[in-house]
Parts: structure tokens; C-alpha cells; sequence
């Protein structure tokens, strides 16, 4: 059983605030977490648990909101609370009667606080936090901070960078984080799981939180998103690969990213002197689920440097969103792309206006182009620019420009 790194974080939440929402996909562990803190809990009285996947429990929960919290025991658990939005009013309630730290820990597969008037009935009493599919430093029992070493004033990594070959990354990348898969050995097998997680979303998840009648259009939809994971997101010309209606991808298009199947890394933008291309990038979540809306494992990314390239985009993307989660320095991730062409993968910015950087790249060395993005964004930012690595495929750290560096990629997952 692997470790979360987030757990200290949730414990953090659970000691100061009244409602902790845990929120992520299906199968990346949600469960397993809060069923371990229910049974380490220090409270005297223990921490009840609940899920509204029991028809009983959601039947209760659907009836009578306010009378299904009064008969159960505080502080509470209550699994998948996105199966009974009328819960929400219940707990405020509750929660404004008695208002103690840590009275509620909810969790849920789709995001309901994108749901019109919940995060609003939660304000100043919730604690939000998001599990993703594991990390590769949770596969390794580590906990990684590449995100706190790159706004450190001397880049030195703690630890030592694990051996990571090309063909390890890329069954990295086809594997992807979420718990099931990484259990599985074949490709065959892992297939199978993928074919039934959709399906169980699409069955359940996509029916209890939107009335979508043409299912086989949201399928078409997500298989598209997979092969364009980590490009540049254009509405009107995925409503005509599509073929559904622009209003109607309106409402695809939101249901995915409430699902936490896909999520988009907006454009990056400051007081620059050059005009930016303000589209965001749209990400699968899981680079394993991208991969097998892809028709693609490990050996067809061997012979398809393209498809390798921009997986290892989202890939490298999705990990340092992961890191984001628990990183003791807070940043937000956004892309940058120039009008005149020029691109970075990722650009973190902290709280104080600093920048970071990371290009991704799948080769073994770093040519001068290869660092173009990374140096007209130091050149526009002066100072705010800390830094900026290219991570690659070879073995050594290497200065390739001012407070520019190649990075090998295995150094991202050190501890």
C-alpha cells in the first residue's frame, strides 16, 4: 500500500477547519486514505465512516438530509458526498450549530463545488483539497519536492537522481498513478481496467451529476481529448471533430473536467511588452488513461516519437500538479506561448511573483533551440525569473544559459 503525501496536509485541515472536502477521480485512493484515518484517529469516540455508494445510506441521505446527519455519530466521514448535493445544506447547518475542527471529512469523484450555490453555502468552513492518481515518488516510497527546489537559491537537489531510461519512461508514462492499473502487469489487463473505469463513470458518475442523453458523443469526445492531450484547447474545432453542436460541447466539456479526467493549464500572462496567445492546454489527468484513449502502450510510444513527446508533456505536467498538492512552496501552473511562437511547457509562479520554468523534452540531449521559450521569458521577467530547467532523458545536470539548466528527468521524482 503506497503512502500519500498529502495525508499531512489533510490532517493539518482536519485540525482547524469544520469540513474538509477530498476531492479526485474515481479509484486514485480516496478511500483507502480516509479509511485509514478513521481507524487511526485520536478521538476518543472515533470517526464514523459512510458511503453514499451503499443504496441504503444514499437513501437516507436523499430523504432526509438533516435527519440522516442527526442520527450519526461526529466527527464523520462520508464517502462519494457528490451522490447527494442536498447534504451540503445540511452539514452548513450542522456546522453552524456546532462548529468544531474537523467535524466533517467528505469526499467525492466529481467536483461539486462546481455546482451553482455549494461552494458559496461552505464559505469560510471548507477546506479543499485534491488527490491525484500517484505520484512516481509515491510509486517509490518518497516524497518529492522538485517544485521547492526550483525556487531555492541554489539549485542542489536532496538525494540522488534515480536511473530512469528512456524505455522505463515511457512504461511510466503508459502506466500512469492510479492504484489499480500499477497492480496489473499486462498491458492486456491494464486495457481492461481502463475499458471498465470509463465505463462505470459514464454509467454512474456522468448520470448523477448531468442529465446527458448522448453518451456515445461524450465518449467521442473523451477519446479525441486523448490525443490531443496537452495541445492548445480550441472549441470550435473539437465541436467539428466531434460532431456535436458548440452549446452541447459546452456542457461536455465542463462534466470531464468536473470528473477530473481532464483539466486545462491556462495561459501565463504578465506585464509583458509582447502580446500573448491566451488559449489554455488541455491535459488529460492521467497519462495512463491518455495513453489507452490512444490505442497506445509502451512499445507503439517507442516507435512514435511524436505521440511520446506531447505525452511526456502531460505526463511531466500532471506530476509537477501533483507536487503542487502538498509542496511547502504554493504555486500556480500556467503554459506561456508568445505570439511570435515561441512556448514553455510549464511556468510556476509563487505567491511572490517569482517564476519558474520547465520545458520538457524527449531526448537525450539539450540543443540551443531547444531553450528558446525558457530564455525569452528570463529575459522579459528580470529578476522574477528564478529559473529555468530543461528536463530530459541524459544523466547530468548541465548549465545551458543564464540560470538556465538540463535537468535529468529522474531528478523531478527524487526525495
Amino acid at each position: 500500500m503506497n503512502n500519500r503525501t498529502i495525508h499531512a496536509r489533510l490532517l493539518e485541515a482536519l485540525s482547524d477547519t469544520p469540513v474538509v472536502f477530498l476531492r479526485g477521480a474515481r479509484q486514485t485512493g480516496k478511500t483507502t486514505l480516509v479509511k485509514q484515518l478513521a481507524e487511526k484517529t485520536v478521538d476518543a469516540d472515533g470517526r464514523q465512516y459512510i458511503s453514499l455508494d451503499s443504496a441504503t445510506a444514499l437513501a437516507g441521505a436523499l430523504d432526509d438530509p438533516t435527519g440522516f446527519l442527526q442520527g450519526l455519530k461526529k466527527p464523520l466521514i462520508i464517502d462519494e458526498v457528490q451522490r447527494a448535493f442536498a447534504l451540503v445544506l445540511a452539514i452548513k447547518e450542522d456546522v453552524d450549530r456546532e462548529r468544531h475542527p474537523g467535524r466533517y471529512l467528505l469526499t467525492g469523484s466529481a467536483n461539486i463545488l462546481a455546482l451553482p450555490g455549494i461552494a458559496d453555502s461552505l464559505a469560510g468552513r471548507m477546506e479543499v483539497l485534491t488527490l491525484y492518481p500517484l505520484s512516481q515518488g509515491e510509486m517509490a516510497g518518497v516524497r518529492e519536492d522538485f517544485i521547492q527546489a526550483l525556487f531555492r537559491k541554489d539549485f542542489v537537489p536532496e538525494g540522488t537522481s534515480p536511473s530512469l531510461t528512456r524505455d522505463a519512461l515511457l512504461e511510466a508514462i503508459a502506466a500512469g498513478g492510479y492504484p489499480e492499473v500499477l497492480a496489473r502487469s499486462s498491458p492486456r489487463r491494464r486495457a481492461a481496467w481502463f475499458d471498465s473505469y470509463i465505463t462505470t463513470l459514464v454509467e454512474r458518475d456522468v448520470r448523477d451529476i448531468a442529465n446527458i442523453q448522448d453518451i456515445s458523443g461524450l465518449l467521442r469526445l473523451l477519446r479525441l481529448l486523448g490525443v490531443r492531450s496537452g495541445t492548445l484547447h480550441n472549441q470550435a474545432e473539437l465541436s467539428r471533430s466531434v460532431g456535436v453542436p458548440a452549446s452541447t460541447l459546452g456542457r461536455y466539456i465542463p462534466l470531464l473536467e468536473a470528473l477530473f479526467l481532464i483539466w486545462f493549464l491556462p495561459a501565463w500572462s504578465s506585464n509583458l511588452s509582447k502580446r500573448l496567445v491566451k488559449s489554455p492546454k488541455i491535459h488529460v489527468c492521467d497519462s495512463g488513461l491518455a495513453c489507452h484513449l490512444c490505442g497506445a502502450d509502451a512499445a507503439r510510444l517507442a516507435d512514435d516519437s511524436i505521440m511520446a513527446g506531447r505525452l511526456l508533456e502531460s505526463f511531466v505536467v500532471g506530476e509537477l500538479l501533483k507536487q503542487s498538492s502538498w509542496t511547502e512552496h504554493p504555486v500556480s501552473l500556467y503554459h506561456y506561448r508568445s505570439q511570435s511562437g515561441e512556448e514553455v511547457d510549464v511556468v510556476l509562479e509563487d505567491r511572490a511573483g517569482r517564476v519558474a520554468a520547465v520545458e520538457v523534452k524527449l531526448a537525450a540531449s539539450v540543443a540551443p533551440h531547444d531553450i528558446k521559450g525558457l530564455a525569452s521569458l528570463r529575459d522579459a521577467l528580470g529578476d522574477r525569473f528564478v529559473r529555468g530547467v530543461v528536463v530530459y532523458t541524459g544523466q547530468e545536470v548541465m548549465p545551458v544559459g543564464d540560470r538556465i539548466l538540463a535537468v535529468p528527468i529522474g531528478m523531478m521524482f527524487a526525495g
